[in-house]
């Protein structure tokens, strides 16, 4: 996706992670305070979902030990400050440098990732119930996560409809284009159908509980129906045009996200339903977590053995760190946490152990992702104009 707004240029991996090519089209003058965050664009959100799914898959993991939770609470409370420290960093990007900021949205390789923001603000807030509670008491996670839910859902349904906007009569783009960054903004409502039922047990009993579920419902509706329609063009493009350029392989997982997510959202909605809305409905939504969440958990694991094959690929052919690592993180997490909702409802080990698995592999992707980051912020490179 990335490559969208030049098809004939080769992208250089440096370039990847700084999404901002399309300054150069601007005349205005760059801003002359805070220089350092010209070039932070909202790809960096990534950052903090990737660190939140840490916290809020691990948990509900199957298998506890002593000291996991404890740990889930520590790295979620890292993924508040991260927020913290970005929004704010993204505030004086937007006051400082509008010029790059309204360049970013102009451009197809940047705009999508306006879907991160919004899944880094309900990443956070559910982490906040799931195990911030511990140290910050219910009362205040609850309040947490309210507000991040509220706005992280209004800037998600937002993105769904501006940026796809933005692509039809702004962006020049072509199918041979096509990038799984596409399904960034279509997906964002998906994670606030996932993150929703955890705050209607603390919703007054009746009409505002069944509303927020049902809610949840058309959001999961909105999201899945609008992946469908991306995928096909998605995977048409890889078989018709080739592998993506090397620095943007790892984007390939980013069509788990919408799968794995998609399966935690019919899991939660199979939660919460009894109590919420009358028989059979809520037994309704039970059958929905069985009969879509395994077939749509098989197809990602499909969709997973094809990209590790790619990035395999890639990595011979001297694929080095770019930001779009991250997306080896969140789109696995949410298969975790779908894998996790199958085998409480299934009552299967086998989707235990694959949660357990991923899992293993999340916070492998994890660490390395964020060493290197860590040490691209330290070094400046990831900061730096592109070239």
């Amino acid at each position: 996706m990335v490559t969208a707004a030049h098809p004939v240029q080769t992208p250089s991996p440096a370039r990847i992670p700084h999404p901002a090519r399309a300054s150069h089209a601007t005349p205005s003058a760059p801003g002359t305070r805070f220089p350092a965050l010209r070039h932070l664009g909202p790809n960096w959100y990534a950052t903090v979902m990737g660190t939140a799914i840490i916290a809020n898959a691990g948990a509900t993991l199957p298998y506890q030990f002593t000291g996991l939770r404890t740990a889930c609470t520590a790295v979620w409370a890292l993924s508040l400050v991260m927020l913290a420290a970005l929004l704010t960093a993204r505030a004086a990007h937007w006051v400082h440098h509008r010029d790059q900021a309204r360049a970013h949205l102009l451009d197809p390789a940047v705009a999508p990732f306006y879907g991160c923001l919004s899944m880094a603000l309900l990443a956070v807030g559910g982490g906040a119930l799931l195990v911030g509670a511990d140290w910050i008491g219910t009362g205040a996670a609850v309040a947490v996560d309210a507000v991040l839910f509220t706005l992280g859902t209004a800037i998600g349904l937002a993105a769904a409809v501006v940026i796809p906007y933005l692509m039809v009569v702004r962006h020049r783009i072509t199918a041979d284009q096509a990038s799984p960054v596409w399904l960034l903004p279509v997906v964002a409502p998906m994670v606030s159908a996932a993150l929703g039922p955890l705050l209607v047990p603390h919703l007054p009993a009746g009409q505002a509980r069944q509303t927020m579920l049902y809610a949840c419902c058309a959001m999961f509706g909105l999201s899945l129906l609008a992946t469908l329609v991306m995928l096909p063009v998605i995977f048409a493009r890889l078989l018709t045009a080739g592998p993506l350029p090397t620095a943007l392989t790892p984007t390939l997982f980013l069509v788990l996200g919408p799968l794995g997510q998609s399966t935690t959202a019919a899991n939660k909605f199979a939660d919460v339903a009894p109590g919420v809305v009358p028989a059979p409905l809520d037994q309704g939504f039970l059958a929905l977590a069985v009969l879509y969440g395994v077939p749509v958990t098989g197809f990602a694991l499909l969709w997973l053995a094809l990209a590790l094959a790619m990035v395999r690929r890639a990595r011979r052919g001297g694929m080095g760190f770019a930001m779009t690592w991250w997306a080896f993180t969140f789109p696995v997490g949410t298969c975790v946490t779908g894998a996790e909702g199958l085998g409480k409802h299934t009552g299967l080990p086998a989707f235990d152990w694959l949660a357990a698995g991923l899992y293993a592999f999340l916070v492998a992707a994890w660490a390395v992702a964020l060493a290197h980051t860590v040490r691209g912020l330290v070094t400046g490179r990831l900061l730096a104009a592109p070239r």
